[in-house]
Formats: structure tokens, C-alpha cells, sequence
């Protein structure tokens, strides 16, 4: 990506062009661009996988409970539940997303990929994927560096925040990002990396940001782990060969446009959809009450 390319379509055909494959080119924009060596690149990602593996035993292994109260170690109660919907894997996805997720509602340390909202998908899935085929550590990463490409293009097209797109362009993106990411991981061409993506934002167009009392807690953490179940489905599309019949840069554009004509309510503002239920704005007082008193205390100590 020596340009930061406009569409997925210039992409490929940088791609063909060079007879590279995509993550070479995302590693080519970060070198051209950004001015990092390559080594400081592989480094870089290295060091954001680890952090993003940790976030997941983080929150398996330390009290996930939120100031606010909403977020009470879920992922624990996942992991240990004795009725299985799917199957072990499953339920292991389920919780690694939730693990990561729940440690940056609870103020520990993450990788925002692409943002903190949805800081919890690229963990549940890269781990989950790396455990599942034993990935190699190379191969994870270059699946990274074509997640990276992924948002990219989708912020210069779209959106990647919630408060411009909603919630689509946060966990829509990361999913895309995170389907990509497997469909390479697992052996599939730019094409099937292409139609993951579109295969993805098609089934999370429209999703409203609605975060309740303005945190981004409930419903955003289990929001993260059903939207890695979207780009595991996408990827297993994908690799089969089969196709979202609509071209990823329409896709793409459809969700801006969707993302445009959002009303402002919808838009991170918590002012509809489930911020603006009874219970959510319950909640919403009793944590304005806690912040009042904890400034006054600050005041008088």
C-alpha cells in the first residue's frame, strides 16, 4: 500500500500488479508512509498481539468488575457454564472476546483495533484462531497487517467511529477486520479476504451506538463477542467459496450511507435505543450520583 489506497478494488489491483500478496502491501504503505522499518513493523504488531493476548487472560484470570457495576466478570461465567450451545471452540470464542473486552471496561490495558469500543473482537478471534490451527506466529501477523488495510480503507470510505457511523463502524469494522484476518490465516486468496469483508458489514449494517449512561459497557462488551460469531461466519463463507454478490466497495459505501442518515441519537450520544430505556437511565443517575460524590470527595481530601 505504498498510497493509501481509496477502495479494496485498488487494492487488488496493487496486488496482481506486484504479484504481492496483501499484507505486503500494507506493510509497504507503513514503511513508505510512516517511515518505519520493516523490523520496527513486525515488532510493533509482535508487541500488539502479545498485549492483545494478555487482555484475554487478564480478564479470565482478574476481578472484571466495572466502576458503573454493569460489567461482572461474564466472561468467567461463559467460560465456566456447564451447557455448551455450540461446542467447546465456540464457547471459547465467546469468552476470549468477552475477556478482552470486559479488561477495557474495566480500565486495564488493550489494543484499540480499530477503537476501544471494539477492543475486544481481534483478541477473541486471533487467539481463538491461533489456539484452534495452531497458527504460526508470522502467519497471525500478517493477518494483522491485512486487518489493518481492512480498516483503512473502510475509515477513508466510511467510518470506523461510532460516533460518526454507530456502532457498525466500530464492531462492523473490527469483524471485517477480524474475518480478513482468518480467511488469510487459513489459507484463502485476496478475493476470499474481499468477500469476508463485505460478507461481514452486510450482517452488521445499520447497528446503532447506544451506549448505556455514555459508557461503553453495556450493550458494547456483548455486542464485541456476538460480532466475532459474524466474522467467523463470514470467513467460513468466504473460504468455501462463496459470495456476497455485492462488490466490498459498495458494501462499504452502504454503510456510510447508512451511517450518514443515522439520526444523532443513535450515534454514541446515548440518548436512544437501549440508552434510552427505563433501566438505562436508572442506571444512567445512579452512576452521575457516584461521579458527583467521588468529585466532592476529591474536593474535601
Amino acid at each position: 500500500m505504498p498510497i493509501l489506497f481509496d477502495s479494496f478494488s485498488e487494492w487488488g489491483e496493487w496486488c496482481r500488479e506486484h504479484g504481492s500478496a496483501p499484507w505486503e502491501a500494507v506493510l509497504s504503505y507503513e514503511m513508505e508512509q510512516r517511515g518505519r522499518s520493516e523490523q520496527e513493523i513486525w515488532d510493533r504488531l509482535d508487541q500488539a498481539f502479545v498485549v492483545m493476548k494478555d487482555a484475554v487472560h487478564t480478564g479470565l484470570e482478574e476481578d472484571m468488575t466495572s466502576v458503573s457495576g454493569m460489567i461482572r466478570n461474564g466472561a468467567k461465567k461463559v467460560r465456566d457454564a456447564k451447557v455448551s450451545v455450540l461446542g467447546e471452540n465456540f464457547q471459547k470464542l465467546i469468552y476470549y472476546t468477552l475477556a478482552a473486552k470486559e479488561v477495557n471496561s474495566c480500565m486495564g490495558r488493550i489494543v484499540a483495533a480499530p477503537t476501544a469500543g471494539a477492543s475486544g473482537i481481534m483478541p477473541g478471534v486471533l487467539t481463538t484462531i491461533e489456539e484452534l490451527h495452531q497458527i504460526p506466529r508470522r502467519t497471525l501477523l500478517e493477518g494483522m497487517l491485512i486487518a489493518a488495510g481492512i480498516a483503512l480503507i473502510i475509515e477513508r470510505r466510511a467510518s470506523i467511529s461510532g460516533a460518526v457511523g454507530g456502532c457498525q463502524a466500530e464492531t462492523g469494522t473490527a469483524a471485517a477486520m477480524g474475518a480478513g484476518a482468518v480467511v488469510w490465516c487459513l489459507g484463502g486468496d485476496l478475493e476470499m479476504i474481499f468477500e469476508s469483508v463485505a460478507i461481514t458489514l452486510m450482517n452488521m449494517l445499520g447497528l446503532v451506538c447506544d451506549p448505556v449512561a455514555g459508557l461503553v459497557e453495556v450493550p458494547c462488551v456483548k455486542r464485541n463477542s456476538s460480532a466475532s460469531v459474524i466474522a467467523f461466519a463470514a470467513a467460513q463463507i468466504a473460504l468455501s467459496g462463496d459470495s456476497a454478490v455485492i462488490p466490498v466497495d459498495e458494501v462499504v459505501d452502504a454503510m456510510g450511507e447508512v451511517g450518514a442518515s443515522m439520526e444523532l441519537r443513535y450515534k454514541e450520544t446515548a440518548l436512544g435505543g437501549i440508552a434510552n430505556t427505563p433501566t438505562a437511565r436508572a442506571i444512567e443517575k445512579k452512576v452521575l450520583v457516584q461521579e458527583a460524590e467521588e468529585v466532592e470527595n476529591d474536593l474535601v481530601s
